[in-house]
């Protein structure tokens, strides 16, 4: 094993500690005299008795010790025939001379030993010497926790970023898929880095920062790698929350330590990954905010565009919350592109499992346009882990491939939640099956509804029966039928068992869907205008992101205005409730149908469904709702 002076202090100082907290207990035991030869002291005696025994000559000799403090004494006992026996007696300083006088006048052999100060020395040495261990030992520990090399210590303010001369993280451009525009703008500035000639030729600047913006799990760390991997410069990569710390100005000097290093590397790209953690708006909290975060912030902003330039440098920065960033940090001469990575259409879910599917082995049947038709909505992220999840699942059923049951499964279990038993109980059972098919039979009779993809009544998560609409086309504008054919459709549920069971039988199970219902139809009324309050948009899509702002923001109309937006939104909601009650009234028959082959096979496709209600209803067409619309207008 190899010798290491590190590794022996680090043991030796906690044994030191101990060491010095017993060495005073142990010198004290050690170091209690005892009486002289013959004079081993077997009991303990009052001193009122020994000076009486002094006055009747039973005392034959004294020791005195510590200091005075203790005696020790041979003393012959009247009841034991006057044999002489050992006694320890605590003295009195104050009475120290008349006990000399009257062991003197007795001639009682006296005898003082010396005083051994060695006690007092080790006292003083452990006080000393605890404090200096224990400061040795909380600078080891210091050095220890930052990094343990000479002067580690006094490094709170260096710069925390990866640094990677030739960054090999084996992505490519050709691994991100599904966000071609975003792809294209980082092309750009990949062709910037390798031949920047061909732009300053014709008096083009390179960017000096790149913002990419979009939800989560859309591929904007994914860009980032793609673009260290391509660009063949020098690359720095920091998260935001890496800058702030406890010790106010430590994020300020790890901003300067960054870009110093980054402009003895250049040309060269930072990324910052979640930069709302230190770029959030300034004295947007309570008392102005954080300061140790804004002093950050000022030295990020004088660092990317202040009195000094800073070319060669691109920065990438990655963020999900564009709408705290700081105003200042947002501004051309910055961030100068703003590139929004987005959730892919369906051409891009398509491709996006194309990638995801190299290395997996699916069933040639299977067909990944019907997946990424599935599939509205989902991140890359999202579709890659449903890859992942229908990988699984095969390995788990001992299967050679992934066929399309495993990736049904999986996509029930990232949407749903894993699978539980069915349920055993036939009135539960029941009652389920009819709030499921309430849902799939209004929508499918319903015009401007999504269609059915498939109903199952197989518990999943917290639902006991789920009901699967797939869109036609991923929407980008959504009209005021199809919200009203959605808020009808989710009404289906509760209007089944009121139709088949009665008021007073109706369940909790639609409490999830008149949170969905309520929050389109007052969307609706305040923010697309879709009422007769006009075309005016009276709330905002989200809430206040700080509380400061919160509470300085009123509410933007009055109470009477407030009256009728609750009158508008009850209306709609209750006209559609309605429209469902007398579809499924009329078509009574047919639910009763579909029910039965529910509660006997668990799940049916959307497709047989279909089937279902057109041999039934012999309908060219779905039904077309009448829109609800509110008589009564606000003066």
């Amino acid at each position: 094993m190899k010798f290491s002076w590190r590794m022996l202090l680090l043991w030796a100082v906690p044994l030191l500690l101990i060491g010095a907290l017993l060495l005073p207990s142990f010198m004290n035991t050690q170091q209690t005299p005892g009486p002289t030869t013959n004079t081993v002291a077997n009991s303990t005696k009052q001193y009122s008795e020994f000076v009486a025994d002094i006055q009747a000559g039973r005392v034959e000799e004294v020791s005195i010790a510590e200091n005075g403090r203790v005696a020790y004494a041979k003393i012959r006992e009247p009841n034991l025939a006057d044999r002489a026996t050992n006694f320890r007696i605590n003295l009195i300083p104050l009475d120290w001379e008349n006990l000399n006088k009257l062991l003197y006048d007795r001639k009682v052999n006296v005898q003082v030993q010396a005083n051994n100060n060695n006690g007092q020395i080790f006292t003083l040495l452990s006080n000393i010497l605890l404090p200096l261990l224990l400061l040795g030992g909380l600078f080891l520990l210091l050095r220890r926790s930052n990094g343990g090399g000479p002067g580690q210590a006094m490094n709170f303010g260096k710069s925390k970023a990866r640094f990677q001369m030739d960054a090999k993280t084996g992505i490519k451009f050709d691994d991100v898929a599904g966000i071609d525009e975003a792809k294209e703008e980082l092309q750009e500035v990949v062709q910037f880095l390798k031949k920047p000639e061909r732009f300053t030729a014709v008096g083009a600047k390179i960017p000096k920062g790149v913002l990419l913006v979009g939800p989560p799990g859309t591929g904007k760390t994914l860009l980032a790698k793609a673009i260290a991997g391509e660009a063949g410069v020098p690359f720095f990569s920091i998260s935001g929350s890496e800058f702030v710390e406890m010790f106010v100005g430590v994020g300020a000097s790890r901003v300067r330590d960054l870009f110093k290093k980054a402009k003895e590397n250049a040309p060269c790209i930072i990324f910052i990954d979640e930069i709302d953690a230190v770029g959030r708006q300034r004295g947007a909290g309570i008392g102005g905010g954080n300061d140790e975060r804004e002093q950050t912030l000022n030295q990020l902003l004088v660092e990317m565009d202040g009195f000094e330039g800073n070319s060669g440098i691109i920065i990438i920065a990655a963020t999900n919350r564009p709408d705290v960033l700081d105003a200042a940090l947002l501004r051309p001469g910055r961030f100068d592109r703003q590139i929004t990575v987005d959730r892919p259409d369906r051409a891009g879910r398509l491709e996006v499992l194309k990638v995801h599917a190299r290395g997996k082995k699916l069933d040639p049947s299977i067909d990944l346009e019907q997946i990424a038709r599935r599939t509205p909505g989902f991140s890359g992220a999202d579709l890659a882990n449903l890859l992942n999840e229908a990988a699984i699942l095969a390995a788990r059923r001992r299967l050679d491939y992934i066929t399309l049951k495993e990736i049904d499964d999986a996509v029930d279990r990232v949407v749903a939640g894993l699978e539980r038993s069915p349920l055993l109980d036939g009135k539960k059972k029941r009652l389920i099956a009819y709030h499921e098919v309430g849902h799939a039979l209004v929508g499918t009779l319903t015009q401007d509804h999504d269609d059915v993809q498939k109903v199952t009544i197989i518990p999943r998560g917290r639902a006991g029966g789920l009901t699967w609409f797939t869109p036609s086309e991923d929407q980008l504008l959504i009209s005021r039928n199809e919200l009203t054919a959605r808020i009808t459709g989710a009404l289906g549920g509760r209007a089944a068992e009121e139709v088949v069971f009665g008021g007073d039988e109706i369940t909790t199970g639609a409490s999830g869907d008149f949170q969905q219902v309520t929050s389109m139809a007052r969307a609706m009324v305040t923010r697309f205008g879709m009422s007769n309050l006009g075309p005016v948009s009276l709330e905002s899509e989200g809430g206040e992101v700080f509380l400061g702002g919160a509470m300085m923001r009123s509410q933007g109309y009055s109470e009477e205005v407030a009256f009728h937006i609750d009158e508008q939104v009850r209306q709609i909601v209750n006209q559609c409730y309605a429209d469902a009650i007398n579809l499924l009234t009329e078509h009574r028959d047919l639910m009763d149908t579909i029910v039965d082959r529910l509660i006997e096979e668990e799940t049916i496709d959307g497709e047989d469904l279909r089937k279902m209600v057109a041999e039934a209803t012999k309908l060219p067409n779905k039904i077309k709702l009448a829109l609800p619309l509110a008589t009564k207008t606000p003066a």
